[in-house]
């Protein structure tokens, strides 16, 4: 199945057969593929961006779960736009998918859209982020974000000594989760007088503005001793504005698991970061809807939230395709 669909005023055609990597590297896909399945139901998985790397671990999970189940997958992304993503929405319900998995454009613009598929019949899933509503959505499956910050924070302060200087990356201001992982970083450092943040900025979740930012703190304050940031890409722009100029002894942690930051950790670069369940809650996310469409219920709370875990140099070895080995 292959659908050329008008979003907005752009007309894109589904294609088929693109591995994630050159997915995430093209230009406009804001609908990337669609595939049906042997029972020839669609379950649409749509995220905020397909050339972030945590985005398109989502995507391959949720759709690898969705064919291992028989249905047919319609991949899109919102780009973190609510007008785009009630387009996504409408253009599901006029295609009659199944379901949706929606990793969505914020807590509260995107009520509209998700009540807009369940008021035409089509449950939705969330994945990564809630809404500030509950009893729209089937199921909001979130990392907990605040004990995963506070993870971070703890192994940071540790990395540090208790001591000295830093600056903190923040994700995008309308962002929920952005925001419960700046508290839970704040929870933990607040508590050591040692140390001391000199700057703190929001870098927007982007490995460019990562960079960007992370130049115009050291400008500011040359002579930091760590930075935090609060999810990967920015962590990758830190990284390599540090290495730029001159400054690899500065302490770095990030927070999501990707393999890149892996890479990282295993070079002795970046020093920790804390792995999102992303694989757990995709692939759950996909079983949730298809027992709701099966039995009429997911048999399961609306809302949960998934334990983090830290990745350090000790337990790296473990790490594999955004999990960690049992026990480890």
């Amino acid at each position: 199945m292959k659908l050329n669909i008008l979003i907005g005023s752009v007309c894109i055609g589904a294609m088929v057969g693109l591995s994630p990597a050159s997915r995430a590297s093209a230009t406009d896909r804001t609908v990337v593929q669609s595939h049906e399945g042997s029972n020839h139901e669609t379950i649409a998985i749509f995220v905020p961006s397909l050339s972030n790397p945590f985005f398109v671990a989502e995507e391959k999970f949720a759709a690898a779960e969705a064919t291992k189940l028989g249905y047919g997958t319609m991949v899109a992304s919102h780009d973190g736009n609510a007008y785009t993503q009630m387009n996504l929405i409408k253009t599901a319900i006029a295609v009659h998918v199944a379901a949706i998995v929606l990793d969505n454009a914020g807590a509260d613009v995107s009520i509209t859209a998700v009540t807009a598929a369940t008021e035409a019949g089509i449950p939705v899933f969330l994945i990564d982020r809630e809404i500030n509503a509950k009893g729209i959505a089937k199921a909001q499956l979130v990392s907990n974000n605040f004990e995963g910050a506070q993870l971070e924070a703890t192994e940071f302060a540790k990395l540090m000594g208790y001591t000295g200087s830093y600056v903190e990356l923040t994700g995008m201001s309308s962002d929920t989760n952005a925001k419960v992982r700046a508290q839970g970083v704040a929870s933990v450092l607040e508590h050591f007088s040692g140390m001391k943040m000199v700057g703190n900025q929001t870098a927007e979740w982007s490995q460019s503005e990562g960079f960007r930012v992370t130049q115009t703190l050291l400008q500011a304050h040359p002579n930091i001793k760590g930075l935090i940031a609060d999810n990967d890409t920015m962590a990758l722009g830190a990284e390599a504005a540090l290495l730029a100029a001159h400054r690899p002894e500065v302490i770095v942690v990030g927070f999501d698991g990707s393999p890149d930051i892996v890479r990282s950790i295993r070079k002795g670069q970046i020093k920790a970061d804390v792995l999102q369940p992303v694989a757990t809650f995709s692939k759950e996310a996909v079983i949730e809807a298809n027992r709701y469409l099966k039995t009429g219920s997911t048999g399961e709370p609306e809302k949960k939230q998934l334990d983090c875990i830290l990745i350090t140099p000790a337990n790296v070895g473990e790490y594999a395709d955004w999990s960690m080995k049992a026990g480890s």
